[in-house]
């Protein structure tokens, strides 16, 4: 019964609109809105980022990822050459790493902090694997696939946070953690203003199967999670249509353009996977 109070409890809070998001959050929502503004110039955008030395750094370690020097080019040292050679899509996308990131690092219990790391991880992993299959495989949008990829497990990282105030929240986890998930997911990233495209393909991935031959967000998602070397912590996040069935398994087994794939691009997704860990 006490379980099921605390699920309520945090239910309701969501659907008010009632969120507790801590202060370190909403600076990092300032600046991911001042960078969405089609106004916003340049040296605005430097400033922002020089003002927020986290996202300085993995604007430049992202900068000199793979995937933005695969055609040469001399490696990033400042923020202003980064801001340049990745755009403001991709600057968007990191600053909304730092308003994921964020809901785990108040937590205090070192279980839950280590389950927030490891959950990071397998996002930061999504992440750059999610831009690698778009582009070479799904042919959607690459940074759009990238930014769906930080953002898809923001749920995760808020229940970990209201854990640490509520002990015992996500023990023996049931089928209503799973719901709750799903509910927290799409209230989340209407606060956290997600476009609505992306925001559905999320929300779709409970319950959701890789289709044969993987087309769209939704599946370019579903499929990274499936190759992710680090599987989220929580055990409704990767629920069982992640599992391996026989059509996927089918599908992957002996797939040469997946295996050319990955082979060819290892390098890029490890260093985009490491410039969101920085």
């Amino acid at each position: 019964m006490e379980k099921l109070r605390e699920y309520a409890q945090v239910v309701a809070e969501v659907r008010s609109g009632r969120l507790a998001l801590p202060t370190s959050v909403n600076a990092a929502l300032q600046l991911q809105q001042a960078l969405a503004d089609p106004d916003c110039h340049l040296e605005h955008a430097i400033r922002k980022v020089l003002a927020e030395p986290v996202l300085a750094a993995r604007a430049v370690a992202l900068a000199n990822a793979a995937v933005f020097t695969r055609h040469g080019g001399p490696q990033v040292t400042s923020a202003r050459a980064a801001v340049m050679r990745v755009g403001y899509r991709n600057l968007y996308s990191l600053a909304s790493a730092m308003v994921v990131r964020q809901f785990g690092a108040r937590i205090r219990d070192p279980q839950l902090r280590a389950k927030a790391e490891q959950l990071w991880r397998h996002c930061a992993s999504v992440a750059a694997l999610s831009h690698v299959l778009a582009r070479d495989l799904t042919q959607i949008d690459p940074d759009t696939a990238m930014f769906a990829g930080v953002m898809h497990e923001v749920a995760g990282f808020y229940l970990l946070a209201r854990a640490d105030t509520m002990p015992g929240l996500l023990d023996d986890p049931d089928q209503r953690m799973g719901a709750m998930h799903e509910i927290l997911s799409r209230e989340l990233l209407a606060k956290l203003q997600v476009p609505e495209p992306v925001a559905a393909a999320i929300a779709s991935l409970r319950g959701g199967a890789i289709s044969i031959p993987p087309a769209g967000l939704r599946d370019t998602l579903l499929l990274a999670k499936r190759l992710a070397p680090q599987r989220a912590p929580l055990v409704w996040c990767d629920d069982a249509v992640l599992d391996r069935t026989a059509a996927v398994d089918a599908y992957l087994k002996g797939n040469r353009v997946i295996d050319t794939i990955l082979f060819d691009s290892s390098a890029e997704a490890k260093s985009m996977s490491n410039a969101l860990l920085v």
